[in-house]
């Protein structure tokens, strides 16, 4: 076995090779990126309003009751919402997954089901179009990227079903909880409810992004560190011009005062959005793909050929597709039943 030592040269006159980092990004810069963003909580806990204060931009309306008289919806339900963002000629297709009836039952027993099961579609559409003979040069990602998880403002530990929805999906994408509506505690019941939920986390050992890894640089690590310190992000969302002291700003008034959300004495928002778009953007969906979709499409393989070699069993493995073809809904039901695609973990 010959060993290849590694020798660094420095050449002699400028070749040019280090223009490649102004090629990719040009090349990427014309694709653009793709960003998928899912919010879960309970009516009324303000997740279309920070959304589209997160973007600056009209991105989602309220899916859920706008009054007691409203009904409420009988399961919980997918609706996705597709924008292009264009911000000094980066593009951003971001897709809004919002999860109306998530929560609003009598008996939410099992309400996180669709979330799971929507999650492991996208992973499973992916694959098969990647297994397809003639596989698509850029296949379209609908994975998830990110979960903002929202918290009711109560002061009180987690309930049961956001223990089971957050242990559920923390598993299987990069969840980011968020007390909703902080803007309702004092500053001292915010940190004291703070410090509760970051003990209910570890008591039920979430899986909470951002993971460590030894790929990280220093810096890189003592920002994790940094941000998993402020988790869950105590944040109050508007999408109105207020003026404060004479400087217009985005923020609410109230008969008691006015909160400016992008004052971090007063709420936690800029620390949520730049960590969403300014440090971690790439990196949520860099991790969604190594990480979740790599464990996913693992187990998927595994079971394929487990299936494949076995003649005792009835199951096949994942038939091709046309390239130009794309798979319906029973179609990926009837593969599910037999190659357990949508088996829970």
């Amino acid at each position: 076995m010959s060993v290849v030592e590694e020798q660094f040269t420095q050449p002699q006159k400028y070749v040019g090779f280090d223009t490649i980092t102004t090629q990719i990004e040009n090349r990427l810069l014309k694709r653009g990126f793709q960003f998928n963003v899912m919010v879960v909580g309970r009516s009324g806990l303000g997740k279309s309003t920070l959304v589209n204060t997160l973007f600056s931009s009209k991105l989602a309306t309220s899916n859920g009751r706008r009054s007691v008289s409203e009904p409420i919806e009988k399961t919980t339900e997918i609706k996705v919402t597709s924008h292009t963002l264009i911000e000094n000629n980066v593009r951003l297709n971001i897709n809004v997954i919002d999860t109306p009836g998530f929560g609003d039952q009598i008996n939410n027993e099992k309400c996180w089901e669709p979330l799971v099961k929507y999650i492991k579609e996208q992973h499973s559409q992916y694959l098969r179009k990647e297994l397809t003979a003639q596989r698509e040069r850029f296949i379209p990602d609908t994975r998830v990227h990110a979960i903002l998880y929202f918290i009711p403002p109560n002061g009180t530990k987690l309930k049961q079903l956001d223990v089971l929805a957050l242990k559920k999906l923390s598993e299987i994408a990069n969840v980011i909880p968020i007390i909703a509506k902080s803007d309702s505690l004092t500053l001292e019941e915010r940190s004291n409810f703070k410090k509760l939920l970051q003990n209910e986390f570890v008591k039920y050992n979430f899986n909470i992004y951002p993971y460590d890894s030894d790929d990280l640089y220093p810096e890189e690590r003592q920002l994790n560190e940094d941000i998993k310190s402020l988790i869950p992000f105590a944040i109050a969302g508007s999408e109105n011009d207020i003026q404060i002291n004479g400087e217009l700003v985005k923020g609410r008034k109230t008969k008691w005062g006015a909160i400016n959300i992008e004052d971090v004495s007063q709420c936690e928002f800029v620390f949520l959005r730049d960590f969403l778009t300014r440090t971690h953007l790439h990196d949520l969906i860099d991790t969604t793909s190594v990480v979740h979709y790599e464990g996913f499409r693992s187990k998927q393989l595994i079971a394929l050929k487990e299936n494949a070699s076995n003649p005792n069993r009835q199951s096949a493995p994942l038939p091709p597709q046309p390239p130009t073809a794309q798979p319906s809904q029973q179609d990926l039901k009837s593969t599910a039943s037999n190659g357990n695609i949508y088996q829970s973990r």
